[in-house]
C-alpha cells in the first residue's frame, strides 16, 4: 500500500480509463489509484474492474467506488475523501481521467506536500502566465477571469481557483467538515480551497500546464459556471459569521 492514493472520477471515461491508470502506475513515485465511477453507461466500471486482476495480484492498488448515477464531482470526491481516509492514506490527489492534468505532475505535488510542508499543493495553470494548450480563446478568458474574481471577492490568494488538480495532506481533510461542502462543480474546488486558506493551513501552487481531452466528451456546462459564480459570494458573506479554528 502506498502512503498517497489518487482520486478520479469518471463518468463516460472508456477511452481514457485504461491510459490514465497505466500512466499513473509507471510514474516513478507509487501511488495507489481509487475511480469512482458514476453507474457511467459506457462501461467505464467494467474495464476498471478488468484491470483490478491484473494490478491487484500482489498488493491492493487500484481501488472502485460505483455509485448509482451522476451525482456531481464535489460529492465524488467527498466520497473519495472519505474511503481514503478509512484507508489510512496521508496523502490525497485529485485528478481528471482526460489526460488533461499531466500524470508526471502528481509527483511535483506530492512532493510539495511530503517534502516542502505544504498541507495544500495545488496544480495551477496561472502562476506563472496562462499554461493551456488548445483551448478556444473564450474559454481561457473565462477561466482565467474566474479565478481573477474568486480572488477579488474572496481576498484568497491564489492565482487558479477552480483548479482540480489537488494534493492534500490527511490532517487537511480530517480538519475540514466534509458533510457541510455544499458544492458540486467549479464551486466545489473553491470552496475547497478557501476551507484550507480560512483554516490557516500552509499551501502552494505547482505550476503545471493543463491540455484539453483529445478523447472523449468535456462535462462543463452553464450551470456548473453558474454555481461558481454566485457561490463565491455566498462563501464570503457565510464566512463573515464564522469561526475556523482547528481542534
Amino acid at each position: 500500500m502506498s502512503n498517497a492514493i489518487v482520486i478520479i472520477p469518471t463518468y463516460n471515461e472508456k477511452e481514457n480509463i485504461g491510459l490514465i491508470i497505466d500512466a499513473v502506475f509507471n510514474l516513478p513515485k507509487d501511488f495507489d489509484i481509487l475511480i469512482v465511477d458514476d453507474n457511467s453507461p459506457d462501461g467505464t466500471a467494467e474495464i476498471v474492474k478488468n484491470l483490478q486482476s491484473n494490478f491487484n495480484q500482489t498488493n491492493e492498488r487500484l481501488h472502485l467506488l460505483q455509485r448509482k448515477g451522476k451525482l456531481g464531482l464535489g460529492t465524488a470526491y467527498i466520497t473519495g475523501f472519505k474511503y481514503a481516509l478509512d484507508k489510512g492514506y496521508e496523502y490525497m490527489l485529485e485528478m481528471d481521467a482526460d489526460f488533461s492534468h499531466d500524470p508526471n505532475d502528481l509527483v511535483n505535488l506530492y512532493l510539495a506536500c511530503s517534502e516542502g510542508g505544504n498541507a495544500m499543493a495545488v496544480g495551477s495553470r496561472y502562476v506563472t502566465g496562462v499554461n493551456v494548450v488548445n483551448w478556444p480563446i473564450g474559454r481561457v478568458l473565462l477561466s482565467y477571469f474566474a479565478s481573477a474574481y474568486v480572488r477579488l471577492v474572496t481576498r484568497m490568494p491564489i492565482r487558479d481557483a477552480t483548479a482540480g488538480f489537488v494534493c492534500y495532506k490527511k490532517e487537511v481533510l480530517n480538519t475540514i467538515p466534509l458533510d457541510k461542502v455544499k458544492f458540486t462543480g467549479y464551486g466545489f474546488q473553491i470552496e475547497m480551497k478557501f476551507l484550507v486558506w480560512k483554516y490557516k493551513f500552509k499551501f502552494t501552487e505547482v505550476p503545471i500546464i493543463f491540455t484539453e481531452r483529445v478523447r472523449g466528451q468535456s462535462k462543463l456546462s452553464a450551470g456548473i459556471f453558474k454555481e461558481a459564480f454566485f457561490g463565491v459570494m455566498q462563501l464570503t458573506i457565510s464566512s463573515w459569521f464564522k469561526t475556523y479554528k482547528r481542534t
